[in-house]
This record gives structure tokens, C-alpha cells and sequence, in this order.
């Protein structure tokens, strides 16, 4: 009998302090429920500050529930977890004498651990579940010891790396370290031993110690009969080589100088080498058992950080296959060595272009985050090296940094060559004048060096970020067309809008992006295509076109002078694949356009009931980030007019006229000689749609309601029409 148990007269036993029985007088509010919203518009919610409301519904964790509450996970018959020490105590951890098999197989799983961690997920639940990380001095084998000790200082680089980029969101990268200490000790908890501690080159000592006792063992397991036994030491030796190649490249590519370049690219070309020996050499080492969601049968305890984990609702953690992890970090290691060449990226134009075109690839955050610092971090190497700073300082309080400064002043000497930036101009005969336009190219640092940070994001977040971005453009442009008209004041002359034409040229560009993220991201209903299309073609392609011919006029007009003109002939048209490709894109716009009107004519595209409908609400949220900048805004009832006429077309016309448009974008495209992915992409959309618009207009299925479908899969942006 326990202290809390006390005795009745019968002899039964109640826990003492039990609660008394609750009488509940239940009434039906149905009705009353039901009447009063009949107040209430569409959309509209009651809400009472008193009551429990959708933020505490939404944030509440329901206590005992396996989904929501994450302490439950580890005490419904699971046995108690076992820490290093009682797993070395309980013979279910060796720290020596492990076989080549028994370490392949611990390498394997770190490195899927490592990749779900850079997939989101924390450390706690997946590189730390590996319990010879919480101990690894501790380890009597070298080897293991050494590479326990590497991936150490592999997470602190990691870690360091996206960090400094500052391009993650929460479900990129969490970046909490669970008190395990990454950049110092490698020991849990609270204790320090500073004698415990590894520099980058001790650490790349010790990996370089165990290649050359693991070659020595490949050499003498050579003459084995049995293959695999030299196999499982060759498989070992590539794994250590591997994680030290790649930490070494990391660091350069964190800490790099001007020597950096060569060393760099020759540690990712041998890494590429271990990586792919270490996918052929996988089937060597130990494999996971199955239905098991420990990542190998010795060394890793899935909760033995349950209890590290914040109360909120817990992210379930499945590991990365082992295959698809090898294979992610030989990808991982592809994008770096592309991502070096940036380096060689002199012109901001050029820039932007990489920083634009990596991003479509999707890459993973680490290659993002070492782009950003391939091109922004603090660096003799690289004249950008200076925006970083600039990033972070407050809109309206710009830091300008003197290198990112002289990038801009050149790439706007490349694009529209204006004779204020020239020494010894007419047009900065006058301190105002000098002094507007070093103060316009120090403005221009933060909202360029953002863009670039901007296109480091994941997808989904660039067209919220792009968004922002367009505010601060509108204030750079009224400050660009200023500076012209001081500027050509002080000279004497007509006006000449080179920054002008400079600053719309990136506003143009952003604006577009914005869009087309928006089919890329599937945002769009397809009864909402048609408007997206026009404004692409009617404007914003065919203004950037006209700010590349102006921009090239400009140019030419300095060219003209005596003083440059040995110059300007050497100049090229840099702008004129850009043109073509405009041109071409602007045409797809116009043949999307009219496809979509035909298909709303003849009923094709199924529309939203009219009584949740409301298109110039609609239109007016798609295009409300637009609305601050130069070109202005088309607003709804504008649109209205300007497509009024097409409303009665026929139908064939419309598909001609599609035919049209995707002909000459075929034409346009053809005549680029050297044609990259990009132009065979645009080849093969145009050719189809050319083929299904004719068809139409044909009579192709001309009484069909069924909707027609926009394949992606060929080009994010332009879409191949298929007929269901």
C-alpha cells in the first residue's frame, strides 16, 4: 500500500485526492450556431480574443500523441537508449579491432546522415545519432578515429560556409549544433578539455597518416586470393582520401586567396575520382538492416537525442538511402567545381547571368552558399569581395565598400559606355555633378549586391525575396534618372539616360523573373495563363528589348567620339544574343497569348463559378509588386481595353496567329550557331506548339471541352501544349 492509497469501509482501495465525479449540462447550439453566421460574408471568420483561436490551435502540441509530441517516440516499448560509454560497456560498440567491412559500412551511413542534415533535417536526428561523433578520441581504432575526428571539422566548415552565405531558410538548413561542439571540442555537453582540441592541419595530418597505412594494406591485401578483402581496403583508402580532399576544398573555398584557384579545382577533380570508386566499393561495407530506421547495425542510436529536441512538433527523420547520398555528394561535388568558376567572372553582367543560370539548376544550399562566397566574401582574390557587408546594412543606409563600387561603375561602362564615367568628362566639370554620380554607384551596392544574394535562395523563396527587391529599385531608378539630368546639365547637352537605361535594364529583368517564378512554382491557374502571357509579350519583354536597342544606341554615340572611337570599334555586341533571346521569348509570350484566348472561346479552359470569382481582384494581386516601378503598372480595366478586340476573334485566327509567333521564334532561334541547352530547350517547345496550333486551326478536336494540358517538364518558363 502506498502513501497516496487510502482504505474504505468495504474494504476497497481509492487513490487518495481522486478527483470528484463531473456532472456536464451539454447544450445543442446548433441552430443558434447556424443563424448567427448568417451574418457573416464569404471568407469572413468570428473571432473572440478570448477564446482559443487558430494561432493556438495551430501551435498547440497534443500531449501523448506519437505525431505530436515527440518525447512519446522513445517510450512506447522501445528499449532505453544506450550512450557510448554503455554501448562500449554493453559490447555493442567496438572501438577497436573493427573490420574494413564494419568501417565502410560506419562511413556510408555518416555520409547519408550528412546529407539529410544538409537536406534540412537537425543534427541531433541525424549526423549525431552516430555515437562514436559523441566520443571520438575515445576510439582505440586510428582509422576511425581519424575520420570521426575529420567529419568534426567537415560540419564546422559546413556549417561556417552556409552561415557566412546567409541564402537559407528554416527548411533549407537548421543550423543548431544541440550543444555538441563543432567548432572546438568534439565532446557532448558541458565539459572542455582544450588538450582535446584539432587544427585544420593536424586534422589533415592525421587523414593523410591513415591514407598511406591504408595504401599499404590495399598493397598487401592485393596478393589476397579473395577479392573482396582488397576490394573492402581499397573501397576504405578512397573514403579517407575523399574526406580529405573535400575538407581541404572547403576551406579554400571558405578561406580562399589568390594562390587558391588551381588548388581547389584539383581537390574537387580528386574528390569526383574517390567519390565514384567509393559508389562502385558501397557493396563491401555493412548494410542497414531492413524495416529499421537505424542506419547501420553498429555505431548509430535514432533517439539517443530525443530529448534534445525543442518542444515543438517534431520533424520525423528518415536517413538517406546510402546509394542516393554517395551519388548526392558526387553531384555536390560537380556543382563546386562549377561553382569556382565564377572566379573568372569579371563583368557584373556576366555575374549575374551565372548566378542566375546555377540557380536554375536547383542546386543543394552548401553549393549555393560557396557561390555567394566565391563571389561576395572578403577576399584578395576577388574585386567583389567588399558587397557582402553591404548586404547587411539597413535599406536607406547603404555602406558602400569601394570594390563592389568600381564592379558597378564598369559594368554600366560595358553596357551603355556614358561619358560621365569617363576620366576627364565635361559632364563632371562640376563637384555637384561628381558628387551625384559617386553617391548614385554607392546607392547601387546594396540592392545589386542583394539581387546576387537573392538568386542564392532556394526557388521558392527568390520570387518572395524578388518581391521585396522591387521597392528599392523604384528608389534607385528616380535617383538614376536625377543624376542623368545633373550630369547632362553640367555638360551642356541634351539629356542622355545612361543610368536610366542602366537601372531599367536590371528592373526589366527582375520583374520577368518574378513572373515566370510564378509558372515555375505553379502559382498560376490555368484560367489565369492568359493575362500572365500578355503582359510578358505586350510589355515587359518588348520594353527590355527596346532598353537593350537604347543601350546600345548609347553606346554607340560615345563610340563616336574621337577620343574613344579606336575603341569602340573593338567593342562587340554583347547585347545581341541577349536581343535574339528576348525577341524569341516575347514571340512564345504573344503564341501563348492568342492559344489561351482561343481555348476560353471554345470553352476549353474550364473558369471559376462566377459567384467566387472576381478576375481584376486577381490580376490586380498577381502584378501588385510592379506597381512602384518604371514601366508603370497596366492596371485591370487598361487590360480590359487593350484586349477587348481579340474577345470576338475567331478562334482559328487566334490559332494562326499563335502559329505565327512560335514560327518566328523558331526563326530567331535557328540562327544562333552555337546553341547551348537553353536554346535546344526553346527549339523543341516552339517546334511542337507550332505543330499542335496548326492542328487546331485545322479543326483539330474542335468540339472537345476537354482543357488542354501545359507540360513543363521540357522548360520551367514555356510550356508544351498538349492535347488530351
Amino acid at each position: 500500500m502506498g502513501d497516496n492509497d487510502d482504505y474504505y469501509g468495504d474494504g476497497t482501495m481509492e487513490p487518495m485526492g481522486a478527483a470528484p465525479e463531473v456532472i456536464y449540462n451539454w447544450v445543442d447550439i446548433t441552430s443558434d450556431f447556424f443563424k448567427h453566421i448568417q451574418d457573416l460574408q464569404l471568407g469572413e471568420l468570428l473571432h473572440d480574443g478570448h477564446l482559443f483561436g487558430l494561432f493556438e490551435a495551430m501551435s498547440a502540441i497534443e500531449m501523448m500523441d506519437p505525431k505530436m509530441d515527440a518525447g512519446m517516440l522513445c517510450n512506447r516499448g522501445n528499449p532505453k537508449p544506450l550512450n557510448f560509454q554503455q554501448a562500449v560497456a554493453a559490447g555493442k560498440l567496438k572501438i577497436d579491432d573493427l573490420e574494413p567491412a564494419e568501417m565502410i559500412g560506419i562511413m556510408d551511413a555518416t555520409m547519408a546522415c550528412i546529407v539529410s542534415w544538409l537536406e534540412g533535417h537537425s543534427l541531433a536526428q541525424t549526423v549525431f545519432t552516430n555515437l562514436y561523433l559523441h566520443q571520438p578520441h575515445s576510439i582505440n581504432n586510428k582509422v576511425l578515429k581519424a575520420y570521426c575526428i575529420a567529419i568534426y571539422k567537415l560540419l564546422d566548415c559546413i556549417r561556417d560556409c552556409i552561415n557566412k552565405a546567409q541564402v537559407f531558410e528554416e527548411e533549407d538548413f537548421l543550423p543548431m549544433g544541440y550543444g555538441y561542439r563543432l567548432g572546438s571540442n568534439p565532446q557532448t555537453g558541458n565539459s572542455y578539455d582544450a588538450r582535446l582540441e584539432v587544427s585544420e592541419q593536424k586534422c589533415v595530418l592525421m587523414l593523410r597518416e591513415q591514407e598511406e597505412e591504408l595504401n599499404k594494406k590495399v598493397r598487401e591485401s592485393s596478393t589476397d586470393e579473395d577479392d573482396s578483402v582488397s576490394s573492402a581496403w581499397t573501397g576504405l583508402a578512397c573514403r579517407m582520401r575523399f574526406i580529405r580532399m573535400f575538407y581541404q576544398a572547403l576551406l579554400l573555398i571558405t578561406k580562399k586567396d589568390s594562390q587558391s584557384g588551381a588548388d581547389c579545382v584539383a581537390l574537387l577533380n580528386g574528390c569526383s575520382d574517390m567519390m565514384k570508386l567509393s559508389i562502385k566499393t558501397a557493396k563491401y561495407g555493412t548494410q542497414p538492416v531492413e524495416n529499421s530506421d537505424s542506419p547501420n547495425p553498429m555505431g548509430f542510436e535514432p533517439m539517443i537525442n530525443q530529448r534534445l529536441l525543442p518542444p515543438t512538433f517534431p520533424r520525423y527523420t528518415r536517413i538517406k538511402p546510402r546509394a542516393e547520398a554517395l551519388l548526392y555528394f558526387d553531384e555536390l561535388v560537380t556543382r563546386l567545381r562549377h561553382a569556382w568558376k565564377i572566379t573568372s567572372c569579371t563583368n557584373f553582367h556576366t555575374a549575374l547571368d551565372f548566378f542566375m543560370e546555377f540557380s536554375r539548376q536547383r542546386a543543394c544550399i552548401l553549393s549555393r552558399s560557396a557561390l555567394q562566397l566565391l563571389y561576395l566574401s572578403p577576399s584578395p582574390a576577388n574585386t567583389a569581395s567588399m558587397a557582402q557587408s553591404a548586404m547587411n546594412g539597413p535599406i536607406g543606409q547603404p555602406r558602400p565598400q569601394h570594390a563592389f563600387v568600381e564592379i558597378l561603375r564598369e559594368s554600366i561602362k560595358c553596357f551603355v559606355n556614358p561619358p560621365a564615367l569617363t576620366s576627364k568628362s565635361p559632364m563632371l566639370s562640376t563637384p555637384q555633378a561628381r558628387e551625384f554620380v559617386e553617391n548614385f554607384l554607392a546607392r547601387c551596392v546594396r540592392p545589386f549586391a542583394v539581387l546576387l544574394q537573392v538568386f542564392g535562395h532556394n526557388r521558392a523563396r527568390q520570387r518572395d525575396k524578388l518581391a521585396l527587391l522591387l521597392d528599392e529599385f523604384a528608389a534607385l531608378q528616380e535617383e538614376a534618372e536625377s543624376v542623368d539630368a545633373v550630369v547632362s546639365g553640367a555638360a551642356g547637352a541634351g539629356p542622355r539616360a545612361c543610368f536610366g537605361t542602366w537601372v531599367l535594364y536590371h528592373v526589366l529583368r527582375v520583374m520577368i523573373a518574378y513572373l515566370l517564378a510564378g509558372l515555375e512554382l505553379e502559382l498560376y491557374s490555368l484560367h489565369e495563363y492568359h493575362y500572365i502571357f500578355w503582359y510578358l509579350y505586350e510589355f515587359l519583354f518588348g520594353w527590355l528589348v527596346s532598353a537593350l536597342g537604347r543601350a546600345e544606341g548609347l553606346a554607340g554615340e560615345a563610340g563616336r567620339d574621337p577620343r574613344r572611337a579606336r575603341r569602340h570599334k573593338k567593342r562587340a555586341r554583347p547585347a545581341a544574343r541577349e536581343a535574339l533571346l528576348c525577341n524569341v521569348m516575347q514571340n512564345m509570350c504573344g503564341g501563348y497569348y492568342k492559344a489561351l484566348v482561343a481555348f476560353k472561346l471554345q470553352g476549353k479552359i474550364p473558369q471559376p463559378e462566377s459567384e467566387f470569382d472576381n478576375e481584376a481582384v486577381r490580376y490586380k494581386h498577381r502584378f501588385a509588386p510592379l506597381s512602384v516601378l518604371t514601366p508603370p503598372q497596366v492596371h485591370y480595366h487598361e487590360f480590359c481595353e487593350m484586349t477587348q478586340p481579340l474577345q470576338y476573334e475567331n478562334p482559328v485566327i487566334l490559332y494562326l496567329g499563335g502559329c505565327k509567333h512560335f514560327q518566328q521564334a523558331r526563326t530567331l532561334l535557328e540562327t544562333i550557331t552555337t546553341p547551348d541547352q537553353e536554346v535546344t530547350d526553346l527549339l523543341k517547345v516552339v517546334k511542337t506548339n507550332f505543330v499542335v496550333l496548326k492542328l487546331l486551326a485545322g479543326g483539330h478536336k474542335r468540339d472537345s471541352t476537354v482543357p488542354p494540358e501545359f507540360d513543363f517538364s521540357v522548360h520551367r518558363n514555356f510550356p508544351i501544349i498538349k492535347l488530351v
